[in-house]
């Protein structure tokens, strides 16, 4: 059950996400509770995996511990080669910003801020200076299909475009994997779709993304879904969805 979730096996493709027997237990003694009970999974460059499972499964977990927000009780977790279990906390501050770009449901937009520097924000923490920094964002915004309202603030944003803001935000410190929770989850169905389409579009482009899902329909536009149950890899399903098989083919 817990081997270790791998789909492609490219040569010279190494994991940006290869963890081994993970386990995250909260609590001591008699209150103890695992929540990940010896999980190994792997990610390459440029894939596109969604993990789903019902609530209590574990995937909220093994969220935070891929975004290096909580550490893991034992096992092995490297992100781009780094084994970031060995990391003090320093360490692992500059590694969520320069390794990891978050989108979460809720946007986390500043409103007083408009997008530019929303955008530019992870560079600021990492001492960019600023024509740089405002540069690579509106690089960013464009990229999601924002080049024209650089100037606007997210209140005169409907939701979708406040999620491509948040977005353009994970992309700009070029990271080497995207991690989505629940991306779609404050969306219309419709606008829900857009921005599965805009992640597509990235993973076409070489992004590696794992988003964190309950909605079937939107996890089918990943290459494959892990499954999670109490804490343990259940079944990895490779995904072969016509729709997006013919936008491959029709991209190469």
């Amino acid at each position: 059950m817990n081997q270790p979730a791998v789909l492609r096996t490219d040569s010279g493709l190494q994991p940006v996400i290869d963890i081994q027997n993970l386990v995250k237990t909260y609590g001591m003694a008699g209150g103890a509770v695992t929540a990940l009970k010896g999980v190994s999974l792997a990610v390459r460059q440029g894939e596109f995996v969604s993990i789903m499972g019902q609530s209590g499964s574990g995937k909220s977990t093994m969220l935070h511990v891929l975004g290096c927000l909580h550490r893991a009780t034992s096992g092995s977790y490297k992100l781009d080669g780094v084994e970031v279990s060995a990391l003090d906390d320093d360490d692992l501050s500059h590694v969520r910003n320069q390794k990891i770009g978050f989108v979460f449901q809720k946007f986390n937009l500043l409103s007083q801020e408009n997008i530019v520097d929303n955008v530019a924000l992870p560079l600021v923490y990492s001492r960019v200076e600023i024509h740089t920094r405002r540069a690579a964002a509106k690089k960013m915004l464009t990229l999601v299909g924002l080049g024209d309202r650089l100037h606007h603030k997210p209140s005169e944003l409907s939701g979708g475009q406040s999620q491509r803001v948040a977005i353009a935000r994970a992309l700009v410190t070029e990271p080497a994997v995207i991690l989505a929770d629940e991306p779609t989850g404050n969306l219309d169905s419709r606008t829900g779709e857009e921005i599965m389409s805009l992640f597509q579009a990235l993973h076409k482009m070489g992004r590696t993304i794992v988003q964190v899902t309950h909605d079937r329909a939107k996890a089918e536009y990943s290459e494959r879904i892990i499954h999670l149950k109490d804490g343990e890899v259940e079944k990895v399903e490779i995904v072969r969805d016509r729709r997006i098989a013919e936008e491959l083919v029709l991209s190469t």
